[in-house]
């Protein structure tokens, strides 16, 4: 027999299609848990623009509303009756893992030290000559370029120019905390700053993880974080060398408020949070895991992150919060399995009807 085509993945998810599916139901502690956590989403979720094409602000008055005044006991009931359950395409999920580290750094610079950079002035939306617009910089003659590498960076281009937040005493854990997104530094006095995503500046984002396995250095599903690093160290020069093989700078803001945040600009909630692509989930909706090969990831999450890596349908980095276990579990995640997309009941009707 042969084997049918894949679905095809289009813009966004009315493009590549969604099927209603039947609820799950859920356990009381997760329930509860996914409930916290989308009542911070609503405030945004009812006023942004959903680019998967699935949902209109409005669509989400009614069930924020509910939540906002819900009892945690009712939480299951509330998931499994207010929303509509659907898949987008296949519902084929592959999710990794985030934490929020925490490394050793200065406020001065230090013998072997690396700066942490805020977001540079000179670091803007323009239009480049072949017409296309993104993040670069204007150079002497006026035209709009590419920004500066990672290389380019580290070599000094922004040196001098007063950017600096504080300096990390190692650029391994540096370069790992710009994987993240956000982190923690803590200083000799014992203080801590903690630092969230700030912006980036343009360059494609590549996994070096993928570059050990494609060249036989690592193999195949022995590539997580730690043993990344530990190559990395004993492979100082190399080791560089690949970090600068993936082009991305991420430039951090000094947090002083709960978090770290969001792409919706709210606190992310540990076990609770996974990072989607906008084109195929509605920021701020519930998400549904199930069948997955690491359990660790079965259950409700919230879509309130976006990443560099995490581009097409059903492809998600889950939250674990900081410390030791945290990072544990986000550095060895790599789970396939099932997910469905939660949106309010009712209004998955009218995305089929755009098919």
């Amino acid at each position: 027999m042969p084997v049918p085509p894949p679905t095809p993945i289009g813009r966004n998810a009315v493009e590549t299609g969604i099927k209603l599916e039947n609820p799950r139901v859920l356990g009381q502690e997760e329930a509860t848990r996914a409930l916290a956590a989308f009542r911070l989403s609503c405030p945004v979720v009812m006023t942004r623009t959903d680019a998967s094409g699935l949902t209109v602000g409005s669509d989400w008055q009614a069930v924020c509303a509910q939540a906002a005044s819900l009892d945690p006991s009712f939480a299951p009931g509330f998931f499994y009756y207010g929303f509509d359950w659907v898949r987008v395409g296949e519902g084929k999920a592959f999710a990794t893992g985030y934490y929020e580290p925490e490394i050793e750094g200065s406020r001065t610079p230090q013998p072997g030290s690396v700066p942490i950079y805020r977001v540079p002035p000179d670091l803007v939306r323009c239009t480049r000559p072949d017409g296309t617009t993104g993040r670069g910089r204007i150079d002497e003659t006026g035209t709009c370029v590419a920004y500066f590498t990672r290389a380019e960076i580290e070599n000094g281009a922004l040196a001098g120019k007063g950017l600096e937040l504080a300096w990390a005493k190692d650029p391994v854990d540096l370069f790992f905390m710009e994987i993240q997104g956000s982190g923690r530094i803590r200083f000799d006095d014992g203080s801590v700053m903690r630092v969230a995503y700030a912006g980036q500046n343009g360059r494609d984002y590549v996994a070096i993880g993928r570059l050990l396995r494609d060249r036989g250095i690592l193999p195949s599903g022995g590539a997580n974080m730690q043993s990344i690093r530990d190559w990395i160290r004993s492979n100082p020069d190399q080791g560089r060398e690949l970090m600068r093989e993936n082009l991305s700078y991420v430039f951090f803001k000094e947090l002083t408020g709960p978090g770290p945040p969001g792409a919706l600009n709210v606190p992310v909630t540990a076990r609770a949070t996974v990072a989607a692509d906008p084109n195929y989930v509605p920021l701020g909706a519930p998400v549904y895991i199930h069948h997955a090969d690491r359990r660790e990831v079965d259950g409700p999450w919230l879509a309130q992150d976006v990443g560099g890596a995490i581009k097409g349908p059903n492809r998600f980095d889950t939250f674990w919060g900081s410390g030791a276990e945290a990072a544990a579990i986000a550095g060895g995640m790599s789970a396939t399995g099932q997910a469905l997309i939660l949106i309010p009941k009712g209004v998955a009707a009218r995305a089929l009807a755009q098919r």
